[in-house]
């Protein structure tokens, strides 16, 4: 019996470690950190690519890659982690391009770009990156079996494709993708896109537990491959690292965590120079409050939102 007790320990060791192993080799990498001196606490910048490419969405004219979502996620040393959506209009420095909406960062320069400009705007050193594809969200939630996602009114948006009936129901990949990126029929915009795609990500970490997945081993692999082939991370990030995310992302989400978006003035700021509607933060109260952000002494609960007036 011993000699048996032995191997099932050996056993349940091995498939965890064997598992991760597997899946490193499978994580793909792209250049993305600026180099930066470390700040305090963890910061990840996670974005969504919008290119065709991968075929999840047709051509409709869209070329080359933009990116529709942009999160900070921050874990301090101590206090709240904290999950922050960046609307993709809003007005920055673009370092060596001057003033253009967030998502022209990407558009230019990719994903270095991207955490440069990012890494100005809050202060914070982007110590780890991630990009999924709208293919990704597909493959994602079609891994972990369709998630249960919610939206309180009835919905027929042609250029998402999201077809709702209010309430709350389960979806497959396409059907949560839709969700996701539906954004001209939500009265609240980009920052009514951003609570969804935050209750998305929510959904799928939430949609299957550690316990569940090391008694479904197929389900695990099922998971890796879907996960693995939809994310591209930055050079030094390696599966752990998307363990960590994936757990960060999670409290965040919790009751002891912070979502929502920076201090607003203006979803209809226009500042000229041919960029159109833009979103403007406030300049005052932004600064401080990524250094509460990164403090950790911001309380736990929901921030920013659209102005008031």
């Amino acid at each position: 019996m011993l000699v048996v007790g032995v191997l099932v320990l050996v056993l349940l060791l091995a498939w965890p470690i064997g598992l991760a192993l597997w899946a490193n080799g499978l994580v793909q990498h792209t250049s993305a950190l600026s180099g930066a001196p470390n700040t305090p606490g963890t910061t990840y910048l996670l974005t969504g690519s919008d290119s065709r490419a991968d075929g999840a969405v047709g051509e409709d004219g869209t070329e080359g890659a933009r990116t529709d979502t942009i999160l900070v996620l921050h874990v301090p040393d101590d206090g709240p982690p904290a999950l922050i959506s960046l609307p993709r209009d809003t007005l920055v420095d673009v370092p060596d391009n001057g003033q253009a909406k967030l998502n022209a960062a990407f558009a230019w320069g990719g994903a270095p770009l991207l955490v440069r400009t990012v890494e100005g705007l809050t202060g914070l050193t982007v110590d780890h990156y991630a990009e999924i594809g709208m293919a990704g969200v597909e493959q994602v939630v079609d891994a972990v079996g369709g998630v249960e996602l919610c939206y309180d009114k009835d919905v027929n948006d042609t250029d998402s494709g999201m077809v709702w009936t209010a309430g709350c129901h389960t979806v497959d990949g396409p059907a949560a993708l839709s969700y996701a990126r539906m954004r001209k029929s939500d009265v609240e915009g980009d920052i009514g896109r951003a609570k969804r795609q935050r209750a998305l990500i929510s959904a799928v970490t939430g949609a299957v537990s550690p316990t569940h997945l090391a008694l479904h081993p197929a389900q695990q692999v099922s998971l890796i491959r879907a996960g693995t082939g939809a994310i591209t991370v930055d050079d030094g990030s390696d599966a752990v690292d998307l363990a960590r995310l994936a757990l960060a992302f999670k409290a965040a989400n919790g009751p002891g965590g912070i979502t929502g978006t920076p201090p607003i003035v203006s979803l209809d700021y226009r500042p000229g120079n041919g960029l159109g509607s833009t979103v403007l933060l406030d300049p005052d109260a932004t600064p401080t409050f990524f250094a509460a952000i990164a403090a950790g002494t911001l309380p736990p609960g929901p921030v920013g939102g659209i102005p008031t007036s």
